[in-house]
């Protein structure tokens, strides 16, 4: 009988000390915003793939052999369907001054570069809309 009690009791404090909660602390998940900026630029330099996103900027290099445009450290190429305008007419690659102001739209291609959806030349023109503000508001003195 006292080999039976002792076992129970034997079981019953390994069974209790098994249950209690340990008394390790948590992992924190919560990071500082530079730590998620160093893990958001180490991902991208995996090969992760670049998304869609529009520019603007100085016209760094124009190279027609190639078909792309450099704006800043960033290289665009030029496909067959992009939209080129200069002045609000439409325009070609070789209308490119190197300088000037120049924006657009680029989308990731399969190789892993950017292909330059909409290209525009110069500063954006003026809306109809804005126009016909400036027509009918009267000028000050």
């Amino acid at each position: 009988m006292k080999f039976v009690s002792r076992t129970m009791v034997c079981g019953l404090i390994a069974a209790a000390l098994l249950a209690e909660p340990s008394s390790a602390p948590a992992q924190s998940t919560n990071k500082t915003p530079a730590e998620k900026k160093s893990e958001k630029k180490e991902a991208a330099k995996d090969g992760e793939k670049k998304a869609a996103h529009p520019f603007r900027g100085k016209l760094a290099a124009v190279d027609k052999n190639a078909k792309t445009i450099t704006v800043g450290k960033s290289v665009y190429h030029i496909i067959s369907a992009t939209r080129i305008k200069k002045g609000g007419k439409d325009a070609t690659l070789e209308d490119g001054v190197v300088g000037e102001e120049v924006s657009g739209y680029a989308k990731p291609m399969d190789d892993g570069g950017m292909a330059a959806s909409t290209l525009t030349f110069g500063p954006k023109p003026e809306s109809k809309a804005a126009e016909k503000k400036k027509e009918k508001e009267p000028e000050k003195k």
